[in-house]
Parts: structure tokens; sequence; C-alpha cells
């Protein structure tokens, strides 16, 4: 049966996979995919992400860059069964892609490259899957390089992952050359067919070279597939032959528990191992009938579940929004019961509002195919959904639900834009708040003080390609300012404060009085607000208005005009007057308390800091090093990889600016690096007087500081 008919057919749920590829940049993403529509039938032709003709990567931008930069959907077949693929990028700038894609996939592809191994990305990636729980194969791409070490990639798996990784294929060589696998199930070598660009393959039986090495490998297939099973493990114990059947079946329940990950190989450019892997898609991930029903919420700490059927009541959730200079607004659903259909009202349970979809769309990357419904277990998208925004929960108004919402990092890195022109003020306002609404990670706001448009993302490179959409998308070319890093101040030690606010203008005046006592929070707990007042010395209905006081304190900044972070706030007294008394008042006053109370408590800026791991050959591995010491970072570790070095270390973000151009600088182009945002600490006094000193004068930092 051909794809297009097994889309057009009633969606059966044991039939249906959601999975998405997910990796370090340049690990084979979108290559993988591009050979999976085409042996689907989805394609008709493959597309290169050199050449910039990638199905997937359907961006000019990606095209030009060789990237993937949003995460594209499509819907294609193999073996009759509906896989809804989800390519997300490799980038960490784009790591909010991954994020999202992961929340509403049930299965998850894990690349590595048979060189690099298990690379930093790949850990970012593995422990989001695991976050959500997200049943996982492996996919070793590029046997075909020279370096790719099978065995090394799958032990780095097991010691850097802690899974357990059970390969299902080996690679399999002629003179030094990669031209197929064996299939460690069926026992059998597969050569495929370069003529046909790997459409056609033939299986022959192991070669008498590898069949000993086949041999111990399927022992521990079928070790590790026992303890799934007990059957397989009763046979095993028993030293009896098990079918391939039997280990498939096993193989299944292991991956669904999460106990084993299948592993694969191949080269995704050299069309080779691509249907193997499809295979292990069908046989190994889960549908939406495996899994358990979905948890939300319907009442203040109550829960409900929904089952995946089509016969339940509809909850599906939104998880990613774009804008469409066509269709105008786009959101990507995942339905997790019941169905949607065109032309209905939905709730959203998140916003508490009413709304119709006109439309709804299947996608395939860029191009769409209209339907009539998206049914239990299917990923597609709504239009018409105006107030709807990543991570709401839409629903049946009779039945509602609240599905939980998705977490996402907070930006590190902001630059001031403003407009070229008044006429342009408008206009780049409105583009901002649509990139905005499609991005989680990028934030704008407007300093009214400075008059100053501040926007943050999470690196240099996601700004940057955000700039370049305002350009291309919007043709808006604002005025940018140098980098600045996203501060954050806290306080060191408990301090106590007792604050009167008192205003007399003639008639009715102000007065408010409260006492607090500050106390610094261990790093990451935020902000916690007490109510201790005893006996009604603040009236019950202040103390919400003292909290939004020292809420709009923390916002603003104290000491270095950076957002106030882990700081608990205990509201201990306070008096109010029976006529002068008022929110306002008390918002006034707590405000100022606060203030005043922080810089008692020996404040502390703290800095965004960032893991580099730097890839570079042996021989720079010295001014590397020397480098990341000059820009105030701490070698962490070293591990040399196939005559190439790998160094480890922690810098602050501030420092990096630049970074990229120097390290090419110093080792002719051949080093390459990963940066991604890790936690913050403390800023050396010495530097913090001066950063304090430059935010408060105004002034540029030559450094980006």
């Amino acid at each position: 049966m051909s794809t297009a008919e097994v889309l057009k057919q009633q969606i059966n749920l044991k039939s249906v996979r959601n999975i998405g590829i997910m990796a370090h940049i340049d690990a084979g993403k979108t290559t993988v995919a591009e050979r999976m529509l085409y042996y689907t039938g989805r394609t008709h032709r493959m597309g290169s992400v050199d050449e910039g003709d990638a199905t997937m990567d359907w961006m000019d931008q990606e095209r030009e860059r060789g990237i993937t930069i949003v995460s594209a959907a499509t819907t294609t077949c193999w073996r009759e069964h509906r896989i809804n693929l989800i390519d997300t990028p490799g980038h960490v700038d784009f790591t909010v892609e991954v994020e999202r894609s992961l929340r509403v996939l049930d299965g998850a592809i894990a690349l590595f490259c048979a060189v690099g191994g298990v690379e930093p990305q790949s850990e970012v990636v593995w422990r989001q899957a695991e976050k959500y729980d997200v049943p996982t194969i492996a996919f070793i791409n590029k046997m075909d390089r020279a370096g790719a070490d099978f065995e090394r990639v799958v032990q780095e798996i097991r010691d850097r992952l802690q899974a357990t990784p059970v390969p299902v294929v080996l690679p399999l060589y002629r003179d030094d050359v990669f031209v197929g696998v064996i299939d460690l199930i069926e026992e059998k070598a597969v050569f495929y067919d370069d003529q046909t660009l790997g459409a056609r393959y033939h299986e022959e039986d192991i070669p008498d070279r590898m069949a000993q090495e086949a041999t111990r490998w399927r022992h521990v297939l079928i070790e590790h597939a026992g303890e799934a099973d007990e059957e397989v493990f009763e046979r095993f114990c028993m030293d009896e032959p098990v079918t391939a059947a039997e280990l498939r079946r096993a193989l299944r329940a292991g991956t669904l528990s999460g106990a084993i990950v299948p592993v694969l190989c191949g080269s995704a450019l050299k069309n080779k191992g691509i249907q193997r892997l499809m295979d292990a898609v069908v046989d190994y991930l889960p549908s939406p009938a495996d899994l358990p029903p979905v948890v939300g919420f319907v009442g203040e700490g109550e829960t409900a579940e929904r089952r995946h059927t089509h016969e339940d009541s509809l909850a599906a959730l939104a998880f990613k929004v774009v804008t469409d200079r066509h269709m105008g607004k786009l959101t990507y659903v995942r339905v997790y019961s019941g169905k949607l259909e065109a032309g209905s009202y939905v709730y959203n349970a998140t916003q508490q509002k009413k709304e119709r979809v006109s439309r709804l769309l299947l996608m395939h990357a860029d191009s769409t195919e209209n339907r009539e419904a998206l049914w239990c277990g299917e990923i597609g998208v709504a239009v018409g959904l105006s107030d709807t925004s990543t991570g709401d929960t839409l629903c049946c108004e009779t039945n509602p639900i609240l599905l939980e919402n998705i977490e996402f990092p907070a930006p590190v890195l902001s630059i001031r834009v403003s407009p070229r022109s008044s006429t342009e003020k408008e206009k780049l306002a409105k583009a901002l708040r649509h990139l905005a609404d499609e991005d989680p990670t990028f934030t704008v706001r407007h300093n009214v003080e400075t008059e100053e448009t501040i926007i943050s993302g999470m690196g240099e490179l996601h700004l940057e390609v955000l700039l370049e959409r305002l350009r291309r998308e919007y043709g808006l070319a604002p005025e940018v300012g140098r980098p600045a890093v996203a501060y954050r101040e806290t306080m060191t030690r408990p301090a106590t404060i007792d604050y009167k606010h008192v205003k007399q203008t003639g008639g009715r005046g102000q007065y408010a009085h409260v006492e607090l006592m500050l106390e610094p929070l261990e790093p990451g707990q935020g902000f916690e607000f007490y109510d201790e007042v005893r006996g009604g010395a603040v009236p019950r209905d202040f103390i919400p208005a003292v909290e939004r006081g020292v809420v709009k304190a923390m916002a603003e900044g104290i000491y270095a005009d950076a957002p106030v972070v882990d700081v608990g706030v205990h509201l201990v007294d306070g008096s109010a007057h029976e006529v002068d008394s008022s929110e306002v008042a008390f918002h006034t006053c707590a405000r100022e308390a606060f203030r005043r109370g922080f810089m008692k408590g020996r404040p502390r800026l703290l800095e965004p800091v960032c893991t580099l791991h730097v890839t570079t050959p042996e021989q720079h591995s010295g001014p590397v090093v020397g480098s990341i010491c000059a820009r105030r970072g701490r070698i962490t570790g070293t591990e040399t990889r196939s005559g190439v070095q790998v160094i480890k270390a922690v810098v602050p973000l501030a420092e990096t600016f630049g970074y990229a151009t120097e390290l090419r600088g110093i080792t002719a182009g051949r080093a390459s690096f990963d940066l991604r945002f890790d936690h913050y600490e403390a800023v050396p006094q010495s530097l913090a007087e001066e950063i304090v000193r430059r935010r408060r004068e105004g002034e540029e930092d030559p450094d980006g500081i």
C-alpha cells in the first residue's frame, strides 16, 4: 500500500509512531530524515544539506548555513505504519525546539557520529528525553568515515549516558570500505545497492571472518533481551535457540520500559542502514496505544486522566506557534485523546478562552495538506487560534483538563535594538512580538527609563538568526547595540529593615509601615514570600500589595539594575492608618523597604557561566588552553579522541563574545567548539564593582560586559 493510501485511512493507534530525531550538531539528523522520506516514497529525490535543497531544512537560513534552526514536522509511512517525524536542531542555541518536540513525542532516535561519539549536545538532548520518559533507539551514523569506531561509541553511550545500549546490527566492511550491516536478529549480512541509492539491498550469509564476532554480539543481545522477557530468559538459560520474532518482542518490551536502548548503525550520506533503522522504529518504539493515560489538572490540586482513544474527550497540547505571512498564526498541536475537528470550537484551558479552529493541516516541512480532523495520536497544525500560545491545553469546554506545561530555559544574552526611523517603530514592535510568540526563549522588553528595546536569547547565533529573520520576513534592519549579559544579583547575608512610608499632600495622605526580614536562599530557589504578621498589624487586604512591591523591586534590580534572585522575604510586622493606608501606599512602602534592606545584605553580582568544549588538533591545544584562561575560563578536563583533543572548561558568558573568530585564528580554522549555558555564579568583586559602575553610568563596555 502506498504512503498516500495509508495516510487517507482512518488512523489506527497501534500503527502510529510519533518520533523525533535528536543529536549533536552535524551528526547527520537531516540527512537521515531525507533518506527516510525517500525510501518511504514521501519524496522522489534525496535532498542534501550540503547542496542546500534538503526537504526538512526549508528555511533559507537553514539552507545557507547548513544547519537546522527550527524543528520540521512531516508524516510518512513504513510497513503500513504511520510515522509522524520531527527533525530537531542540534545547535545548543535552538534547544527550545528539542524541548518542546520531546514533550509531545512518544519515541526518539538518538543519532551519534561514529567518529565524534557522545558529544556535548548529545548528552543535553539525551537528558531532555529522559526528562519526558521518551523511549529511545540509537543510530550510529557516518560509519563510512575514517576513524569510525562502532564499539567505542557504544561504550560511550554506556559510560556517559548511563544507558544500556544493545547493538542489533554491526557494521560490515570490505577492504576497509563500509558496505552494509550484519543483522544480529536475522543473522544475515545486508548489502546495499549503490546504483539505486540504497533503495534496494540483498541479504547473504554472514561472512566467515565476521561469524565469531556476530555470535558474540548476538549472545549479548539475547542476554539483555532475556532481562525484559521471561520466555527468552528461560531459553537463554537452557541454551535453546531464540527466534527473531521472540527477540523483537523482548527488545520492544525492554525499550518501552527504558531498560535497554537498541543500537543500529549505517551511513545516511552513503545510503546504507536506513531501512533497518525504520524497521526498528516500527518494531521497538511505542505507539500511542502503548502509553499510559495522560494526566492533567481539573481543579485545585485535583487530577484526571485521558485515555489515548478516539472516543475519549478532547485533550491536545499546543507545542509550537509559527506566524505564516499567508495563513497567519499556525499552532502545532499533539492530540492525546478524542479528536480535533476543523470548524469546531475548542476551550483553551490555560487561557480560559473559547476559540474556533478554522482549518486543520498536516505538515510536510513547509508544505501543507488539509484535514477535516486530527485524531488521537496525530500531530498537526490548527489555523485560527489567535489567543493560543506554546504550552496551552486545548480541550472540551464541558469536560476541561489542563495538561502539564512546557518548561523552557531562561535567555542569557541580550542586545539593544532600535528602529532606523520613527515610521518603523510600530512595525518593529509588531515583528518582535510575532517572533517572541513563536520562540519562548526569545524575550522582548522595553526599558522605559532609557527608551530602549532589549531582546534576549540563548546565544549569539540565536539572536543573529532572529535579526536576519527581521530583515528577510519583515523588511526591517534595526540598529543593534553591543551584546549585554543577563546578569542577576543576590544577597549574601540576612538583613532586617523597618520602614515607614508617610506622605501628606493636603488631602488624603499615604501611610504604610512594614518590617521585613530578608535572607539569601540556595541558588536556583528564586523568590519566597512569607506572611508572618500577627494580630492584624498589617491588614490582610494589603499583604498582597506588599508582595507585589517586593517583586517590583526585585525585577528592577538594586545593586546593579539586574533582576534579584534567590531571596526570601519575611513580612514580620508593620502598621496601618485607618484613613491614609491603601494598596498603593503599601506597594510603594514594600518596594522601598526591600531596596534598602537588600543593600544591607551585602549584595553580590551573578553572571551566567557556560560549559565550553573545544575539539582541536593536539598541536593547537596549548594556545587553546591559554586563550580559555585569558577569558577567565577554568579547565575542567581534557580527553584525546582519534588524534584530536577535547578541552573541557567553564567560561563566563561575558568573556565568550568573539571567541569563534579567535579560535579560528589560533587553530587555522581546524578547531570547533560547543558552548552552552550551565549556571550562574558570583562575579569577582573587583570586576563586579567596575560592571556596576558602568551599568549605572550607562557606559558601553568594550569587552561586551
